[in-house]
């Protein structure tokens, strides 16, 4: 399916640097097809073990698919999109699609927000309305944001990068070249998982209208722990309780959880399967770190919490019909930052760590990764997708993490 069937917008305006209103419209064709193509599946044989250890079961992605094909409504999902004022604009030679609701707050601080792999702008949608209009939601006009909500490079409606070079980097710059072109002269920056890294890059960039960042991914990883996980050497004798927890977060993942994320910073072309079956696809959106696993798995397997069944196959729809399952793993093979370690951000910066993520960093890694660590907070529950999967904690934490730069925004 051509990007193009997907998209309702005015033919492209001479002046690069337009900015172009965009409206969503999947062909009810390509809806029909998609059905077909779930209910063609053909399903390998059930896992030999009685846990996810051999990775997502086959009883889960029955239950997903069975709904996929005879329930789910993706109009609902349509809808809601396009009841936000959605844009499109070049920059770079790229397209780059994003959210963009200003707060009816005068005094509101504008804020970039970037999602990562395997999410999308869907896993933002339940933040814009407290972060917009935090009077509504129990919070002061004092803390409310203008929000910009971008879908990364080859992701979601954004562009496909033609050739080689949008790493990290260069996207972190063209993030700050949209929000000057919003007219946002000063403005923060909030991500995570690939998010907070293109966040994390923007902090080293330090261009002059970023007052400061907000992860909740943070980069913090000391290097004689890496070094010492990654080549199965001694850990320093003396680990706090959080510490010794991250350490055990890091192990878990650099030995089982790395598959995926291996395969698409070597081989991303390789993965043709996940661009032709929707089933394929889903496994594959679905198998990130073990407790996000478990969270979404336990929504096909009648317990749900935290996420909903419409929450998790609109993202995985919204992958299907824009044809982005082998262009958004590119960013895997185009970064040359490491995931874990400092990258000598010298800006303000704000840390949440939710106790469920690939690595709950500990405050006294934050502290020594970020010298201008203006907030830190540990959190009780929230994983991986915490926009996603807790709104009203992830909304209360950006809001607490950016107050000490109010005054100067």
């Amino acid at each position: 399916m051509s990007k193009t069937s997907v998209l309702n917008r005015p033919e492209q305006a001479a002046e690069k640097d337009v900015i172009r209103p965009f409206h969503v419209n999947v062909p009810e064709e390509d809806l029909t097809d998609l059905r077909r193509r779930i209910t063609a599946t053909r399903w390998p044989e059930r896992e030999t073990v009685a846990d996810a250890s051999q990775g997502v079961q086959l009883a889960t992605m029955q239950n997903l698919a069975r709904y996929w094909a005879t329930d789910f409504d993706w109009r609902k999902c349509e809808a809601r999109l396009n009841a936000l004022p959605q844009f499109i604009t070049e920059i770079d030679g790229l397209d780059i699609h994003f959210i963009h609701v200003r707060s009816k707050h005068e005094d509101a601080l504008p804020l970039i927000v970037t999602h990562g792999w395997p999410g999308s702008i869907i896993e933002m949608l339940k933040i814009i309305d407290p972060l917009t209009n935090p009077t509504a939601h129990g919070g002061s006009a004092s803390d409310a944001f203008h929000l910009v909500i971008p879908s990364l490079p080859g992701y979601g409606f954004s562009g496909k990068p033609t050739a080689a070079g949008w790493g990290p980097a260069r996207i972190a710059r063209a993030w700050v070249a949209l929000m000057k072109r919003l007219g946002y002269d000063r403005f923060v920056a909030q991500g995570g998982d690939w998010g907070a890294m293109v966040t994390d890059v923007m902090g080293t960039q330090a261009p002059p209208e970023l007052l400061g960042i907000h992860l909740n991914w943070a980069f913090a990883v000391p290097p004689e722990i890496e070094k010492a996980l990654q080549t199965g050497g001694p850990l320093p004798a003396e680990l706090s309780a959080d510490e010794r927890r991250a350490c055990d977060q890091l192990t878990f993942f650099y030995r089982k959880g790395l598959g995926y994320a291996l395969e698409m910073a070597n081989r991303p072309q390789t993965l043709y399967g996940f661009a032709d079956s929707p089933v394929g696809l889903a496994a594959f959106l679905l198998d990130h770190d073990a407790r996000s696993y478990e969270l979404i798995a336990r929504t096909f397997d009648g317990q749900p919490g935290g996420l909903t069944r419409d929450d998790v196959v609109s993202n995985i729809t919204l992958y299907w019909f824009t044809n982005t399952a082998v262009s958004s793993g590119r960013i895997y093979w185009e970064n040359s930052f490491d995931f874990f370690a400092p990258k000598g951000v010298a800006i303000p910066v704000a840390v949440s760590a939710f106790p469920d993520e690939v690595c709950a960093v500990p405050r006294s890694w934050a502290e020594r990764a970020y010298p201008k660590l203006i907030y830190y907070n540990k959190l009780d529950k929230g994983g991986h997708f915490a926009a996603w999967e807790q709104p009203t904690l992830f909304s209360e934490e950006v809001r607490a993490g950016f107050r000490p730069l109010r005054r100067t925004a």
